[in-house]
Order: C-alpha cells, then structure tokens, then sequence
C-alpha cells in the first residue's frame, strides 16, 4: 500500500500563480480551486492513488506566531487567494479526500504526524509526501518515506535529501535554524548560507553538536571564526529557529489508514463544478460514492 500526503496549501498556492485567474458565475476569483481539484483529480487517475489525505493552513498562523511575532501570516496574501481556502477545502472534500483543516497546527504538521503514525503499519509500503517543501524533507526516511515535487517529477528519497542539501533529514530543522527561511519569516544566524550549515551539520548534524572551537570545523580558520562568533552570539536565536522548523507529530488526527482509502468523488462535487464555472471536470471523475467523509468544517486544533 502507498499513502499520498498532499499538502493542499502548497497546491493552491501553486495554482493561483501559475495559471490565469477565473470567475465562477456569481463573479467570484474560483482559479486557483479549480487547478487544485485538478491537480488532486490528477493524482488519483495518473498515480493509481488508493489512500491519499490532503491538509491546509485554514489560516496562515499557528501557535508558532506566539514562539516568534515575525513568523508568517496572511498579511500580504492577495485576497482572491485567502478568500479561496474554504472553498479549497470543500473542493478537495467534494473529491472524497479526508481533508485537514490546521488552525492552530500548521500543514506541515498534520503531514508530519500522518507521516510518522502510519509509516509503522505493515501494511505499508511507502508514503509519499506531495510537496516540495523543504520543511518536510525531514520526514524522509530511506525510501519508505519520501517526498514528491510533483511540477519537477522529482522524488527525494533520503539520498536525494543528502544531495540537495548535504546533509540528511534528522538535520533539515538545524539546517534551516543556521540558514533561515524567508518564506516562514526567520532569519536564521547572520553570516550562515546554505554551503556552511552543510558543511558543518554534515559532521555534527545537530546544533548542540557543534564543538565550539572553530578549528575542529574544517573550514577555512578566518571564515570558520566568523562563523562561530555569530553562532555564539545568537545561538539561543537558532534554537528557536529549529524549534520553528521542526514539524510536530503529535497533531491529534482522527483518522485510520482504512478511512484514506479512496472510494470516489461525493454527488456533491457536481453540484459544486456547476457553481465554479466547469461542468466538464466531473466527467473526468472515475468512480464515485455516497459515503460519507468528515466534512471541511471541523478543525483541527489541540486536544
């Protein structure tokens, strides 16, 4: 058995920019919905998906904005798109997809856990994380667990992992702690780019790892020192950085592998093309259901 985890934000992100915009009847901005009902349809029919889960922001903050007030939030965020995830959700649950709506989790985190729990079933062979983002490069595990840029057609197995960021999974959080993420709103430890973080994680792997004498790094000695003063100096900062990176997986997610499976797009789905201006995708729709499946609106907060 193979599970698609597909980080739904990501997706409606990636649809609003890269295709033209488009008005349902009523003049609402439904572009971005459509392409990821499109892109989910897509998966099912092209991948052979059997048990998929799709999870978003339901808003662009978490408690991680009460670790640190510049982490991100939908301030900047065109309206069209943030109008558009509810309805994304309903899309994505009209296809029969157990959805996961975060409030005070994130995507990510929701992914993460679902990653995590299930990966220990026998019964499963892999699970494959539809994003490409690198937060969720640490949830690789060998190739039992990996993840999928899906617009690339590249798949990173905990090699690939390596390759791209030269060090493994365990150190993604470390990694991005030194290096920073401008999409999530932290810095990360002045004077520490991408090449230097792996350098020296790949020899140390975690932040406390790093002996505090330089000359051990093996790096140049000039750059090395500069390197260690700003470690030194800011090192509760990276902390909490990696404390900000670090994806959680304990979000209280109700769901088994079995409720996953895929038994086909709700009645409802047609009902909502006609409402979005596309009458046409249900007839790409291979099988469909009346079961039911946990509506868009309960949210996922902490238990």
């Amino acid at each position: 058995m193979r599970i698609y985890l597909v980080d739904g934000t990501y997706e409606l992100f990636r649809s609003f920019y890269g295709a033209p915009g488009k008005k349902s009847p009523d003049g609402r901005e439904v572009g971005a919905t459509l392409g990821l009902l499109k892109s989910l349809l897509s998966l099912i029919v092209k991948s052979g998906a059997t048990h998929i889960a799709c999870a978003f922001d339901h808003v662009i903050k978490s408690f991680r904005n009460d670790l640190f007030p510049g982490y991100k939030t939908g301030e900047g965020v065109p309206a069209d798109l943030l109008d558009q995830f509810p309805l994304a959700e309903e899309a994505a649950a009209t296809l029969g997809l157990v959805v996961w709506p975060m409030v005070e989790f994130e995507a990510d985190d929701a992914l993460a856990t679902a990653a995590t729990r299930f990966q220990a079933k026998s019964v499963v062979d892999q699970i494959v994380i539809c994003s490409p983002d690198k937060d969720l490069a640490q949830l690789v595990s060998g190739s039992r667990v990996v993840c999928w840029d899906r617009r690339r057609d590249i798949v990173y197995d905990e090699d690939k992992v390596v390759e791209k960021f030269g060090v493994p999974p365990v150190s993604i959080p470390d990694w991005l702690a030194l290096v920073g993420d401008s999409a999530d709103g932290y810095p990360g430890v002045p004077a520490w780019g991408a090449k230097s973080a792996s350098a020296v994680l790949s020899k140390y792997k975690h932040l406390e790892a790093i002996p505090d004498d330089h000359r051990h790094w093996g790096l140049p000695a000039g750059r090395a020192l500069r390197l260690a003063d700003n470690l030194r100096a800011n090192m509760a900062d990276a902390l909490l950085y990696r404390r900000l990176a670090t994806l959680c997986r304990d979000v209280p997610l109700k769901q088994s592998i079995h409720d996953l499976e895929w038994d086909g797009a709700r009645k409802r789905l047609k009902k909502l093309c006609v409402e979005l201006g596309d009458n046409d995708l249900p007839d790409r729709v291979p099988r469909w259901s009346t079961a039911p499946r946990l509506p868009a609106t309960s949210r996922i907060r902490p238990a």
